[in-house]
Order: C-alpha cells, then sequence, then structure tokens
C-alpha cells in the first residue's frame, strides 16, 4: 500500500466505483429498450455487478499485497497480465447472446458513453503530482486526458440520444481509448524503460493500482463495443441508401 492522503483515496475510489456500478445500470436499462422483461434485465445488471465487482475485490488484495508491483529489471509485468486479462474477459462477454441483444438495443451508443462521466478520477493523477509523487511526464497527459473525456461524455451521450453527434462520437470513443493507450504506455515506459523522478511506481499500489487494474480495462471496452455499434450502425445505414440515387431520381 502506498502512503497517499485520504482525498486521493477519495478520488480514487468514486471513479473506480461509479464507472463499474454506472456501467450496470446502463445494462440494465438497456435490456428494458431491447425489450426483455425484469427479470432478464436484473440477471444482465447483476451478473455484470458480480463480475466487476468481484474484480475490484480480488485487484484490491493482489495489489495490496505487492503483486502488481516489480521493478524494472524484474520482467514480471502483472498489473499489464491483469488489465489485459480482464479486457479479453469483458469483449468476450459481450459475446453473450443475451448481453449481444441488451448491447444491440436502441440507444446503446449514447448509454455507453455516459460512465465515461466518472473518468474524472484522472484529477488523482493530478493531485498526486501536486505532491510530487507521480511525473508531471505521465501525470499532465493521463489526468488532463481523462478529465476531458469525463466532460465530453455527457455531451456526446446527449446528443446521440436526440440523433445526432454520430461523427463526433466516434471521435470521441477513438481519442478515449487513446488517450488510455497513451497512459498506459506512458506510465510502462517511465517504470521500466527510462528512469522519471519521481516514478510511476505509486500505480501499481493502492489505490492508484486500481485505475490500471481494473476502471482502465472496462473503459476500454466501453469504448471498443461503442465504436463496434457506431460502425454496425452505419453500414446499416449505407444499405438502407438507394444504391443509384441519381438514376432513380431520373426515372421519377
Amino acid at each position: 500500500m502506498y502512503d497517499l492522503p485520504g482525498y486521493v483515496w477519495a478520488v480514487t475510489l468514486v471513479g473506480v466505483l461509479g464507472i463499474p456500478a454506472l456501467t450496470c445500470l446502463v445494462l440494465y436499462r438497456g435490456a428494458h429498450r431491447a425489450g426483455l422483461g425484469q427479470r432478464s434485465a436484473v440477471l444482465v445488471a447483476s451478473g455484470a455487478a458480480a463480475i466487476l465487482g468481484s474484480w475490484l475485490v480480488v485487484s484490491s488484495v493482489l495489489a495490496n499485497q505487492g503483486m502488481y508491483h516489480s521493478t524494472a529489471d524484474q520482467g514480471r509485468p502483472w498489473l499489464a497480465v491483469a488489465a489485459v486479462g480482464m479486457l479479453a474477459v469483458l469483449l468476450a462477454s459481450t459475446r453473450i447472446p443475451l448481453v449481444a441483444r441488451v448491447l444491440a438495443a436502441p440507444g446503446t451508443t449514447a448509454r455507453l458513453a455516459l460512465p465515461h462521466a466518472f473518468r474524472i478520477v484522472g484529477a488523482a493523477f493530478l493531485i498526486t503530482m501536486a505532491i510530487e509523487d507521480l511525473p508531471p511526464a505521465f501525470a499532465l497527459p493521463a489526468g488532463l486526458g481523462d478529465i476531458a473525456i469525463a466532460i465530453a461524455a455527457p455531451f456526446i451521450a446527449r446528443g446521440l440520444a436526440r440523433g445526432t453527434s454520430h461523427r463526433a462520437a466516434v471521435r470521441f470513443n477513438v481519442l478515449g481509448a487513446a488517450d488510455v493507450v497513451l497512459a498506459v504506455g506512458i506510465g510502462v515506459i517511465g517504470y521500466r524503460v527510462f528512469t522519471l523522478t519521481p516514478t510511476t511506481e505509486p500505480m501499481s499500489l493502492l489505490p492508484l493500482g486500481l485505475i490500471p487494474s481494473t476502471a482502465v480495462p472496462l473503459l476500454l471496452a466501453l469504448h471498443i463495443v461503442s465504436l463496434r455499434q457506431s460502425a454496425a450502425a452505419a453500414r446499416l445505414g449505407h444499405l438502407a441508401e438507394p444504391a443509384v440515387p441519381g438514376h432513380v431520381a431520373s426515372r421519377g
């Protein structure tokens, strides 16, 4: 465990708890929009809560035991293994027929943008940098990027709910995913390749270690699913257009 002030813990926990909680609510509402009954809606939401909640507990224990912490010469990137493994589990779960039906419900892309509002958790990086426990080279792009995505999320969701902002939503998801990948890349390179002062060591310990191990894979999964849904909607829209609109118009 890393000796960080209580307010850093508070900001971190708001994010790592809020993102999965709102995701479960999104799935619950999506089940109703998909025409599923109350029982199925509760099943999907409670199943997601069980998976995400269990992983949060397990990851907390692993971080507390120092499993995610390793020096640059140990070559044991367990934090990366945990994050990639959880991302794989989340993406695989979207192929479950019941879950796939929920994700295909009207308005899914708009709802999936909402959990990103809790990326205000990026403020924890800036606070930790301010007390000189994280390097600015990592904390500034990671923290400011997350805060920018968090601010944009409600506006993107609102625009999509009104049937607009489709291109903006694609850019939002691409930039949001890029922000996550960039932050992770800087964190890994800064700790295992170059020597930053201070180091990014706190990102492998509690409480900040919960962000890359639990929040990051879920956020990436939300971005990937949203982009997949946007691509599917674009294909359907293209198929719905007349094949040769000029020819049809001339015949009229």
